[in-house]
């Protein structure tokens, strides 16, 4: 990721650490404030989970995944604000999942983000009066290269997501960039503490309303790097 962003003329460094570990985490936002002289905006990112349902989900595996998507996600913004942010304000964003109406087949990470969205509301309160806003971002069913990952028997379910979705469609990377751009620059001066949801309607009552053909409705493609996910692909 560096080299690419250093390919198209912006600048990058590249930082080691465990968001699970305070340690680390202290450690490497020092870094790269000392590196660049400060910090504008965060976006949590970090995130993993594995397929099960909750019966089979022993307790290591739900405190690793809540560790990674609800702990490292609390380290790095406390930090952020603690080391910088609560003396020159600035912007977080914190990267959740379409976890309304229950997760069913991945309960530890539902959690974790639930967490997530209200860890986002409470820090909006608590540190608006430095300046900082924080907002989330929860994309639904977008065509990344992670789907490649899951396992073979994932495959057709994965393929027939956007029929579940009113805009009969997956998202796609750039959509989700977009609204992260948004939520950190100076036109979203007076959104903190929401939650965008980047999911063409999937959450909003479609179990009741019979979806319909859909039309006038073409993907934002602006990322000139993105590739399609094999799995998606007519191959």
């Amino acid at each position: 990721m560096k080299a690419e962003i250093t390919e198209d003329g912006g600048i990058a460094s590249a930082h080691v650490c465990d968001i699970r570990e305070e340690e680390s985490v202290k450690a490497t936002v020092a870094a790269i404030i000392e590196e660049h002289g400060g910090l504008n905006g965060v976006v949590n990112n970090a995130g993993g989970q594995f397929p099960s349902p909750l019966a089979n989900i022993n307790q290591k595996g739900w405190e690793t995944v809540v560790r990674t998507n609800l702990t490292g996600g609390f380290l790095i913004a406390r930090e952020a604000y603690n080391q910088t942010l609560s003396k020159t304000g600035g912007a977080i964003v914190n990267i959740v999942a379409d976890m309304w109406g229950g997760m069913p087949g991945m309960g530890h990470s539902g959690a974790a983000r639930a967490g997530m969205v209200n860890f986002t509301q409470t820090a909006a309160v608590e540190w608006g009066c430095s300046g900082v806003r924080v907002n989330a971002v929860a994309p639904g069913w977008i065509a990344s290269s992670g789907m490649d990952n899951y396992p073979e028997h994932m495959k057709q379910w994965i393929r027939s997501l956007g029929d579940n979705v009113p805009l009969k469609r997956m998202g796609t990377e750039s959509e989700v960039s977009a609204a992260i751009c948004f939520l950190l620059s100076p036109a979203a001066a007076f959104i903190s503490g929401d939650c965008l949801r980047i999911d063409g309607a999937a959450s909003q009552g479609g179990r009741v309303w019979p979806f319909q053909k859909a039309k006038n409705n073409e993907p934002f493609n602006g990322f000139h790097r993105a590739v399609t996910p094999k799995v998606l692909s007519d191959d």
